[in-house]
């Protein structure tokens, strides 16, 4: 039996059996992650199945019934289970490349000469998506002629773009370029 199965049902079967008053499904989710982890799967902490139940809690509870409604048939919750595990690593890896990435465009600047100052500026723009000035001026504490100047020499090393219509525009922003 494939080991993602195993432990679904493993899961599965401890939540059905409801051995305690209280934390049954964090116990059952708690088992089916050591076993994971038993098997060579060690997700360093990155993730735990808890957190997409938690966000779908009526799916993980209408998963549950439908097993007890269909005879025991257990397909309906093994897809919910892997399906909970594929979206958890999916994650895990989106956030893996959006640090990569944000670290390779820090360092990008880095080598090009930029010093810290503007530098922060970018490590802004990275951590938030976008951001205009009004946004920088309120978070890193610098005024505007600073961070005009600051996006002007990120723009110039091609590391920022500027999103609007024109320079008087009140709604332009900036966004680093990926």
């Amino acid at each position: 039996m494939p080991l993602f199965q195993a432990c679904g049902i493993a899961q599965f079967q401890l939540v059905q059996i409801h051995p305690f008053l209280d934390g049954n499904g964090r116990t059952a989710r708690l088992l089916s992650t050591l076993w994971l982890y038993r098997t060579g799967y060690d997700f360093k902490k990155l993730f735990t199945i808890s957190k997409y139940y938690d966000r779908d809690r009526a799916g993980y509870y209408r998963a549950i019934q439908e097993v007890r409604e269909r005879g025991m048939d257990l397909t309906g919750w093994l897809e919910y289970f892997t399906e909970g595990l594929a979206t958890q690593m999916r994650e895990v890896q989106q956030r893996g490349e959006s640090v990569i990435r944000r670290d390779l465009v820090l360092s990008k600047a880095r080598r090009a000469g930029l010093k810290e100052r503007p530098v922060s500026v970018l490590a802004f723009l990275l951590e938030q998506g976008k951001g205009m000035i009004a946004e920088c001026e309120a978070a890193l504490k610098q005024n505007r002629r600073t961070l005009q100047r600051d996006f002007k020499l990120l723009i110039e090393h091609g590391l920022v773009r500027e999103m609007g219509t024109g320079a008087t525009d009140p709604t332009k922003y900036y966004e680093p370029v990926l």
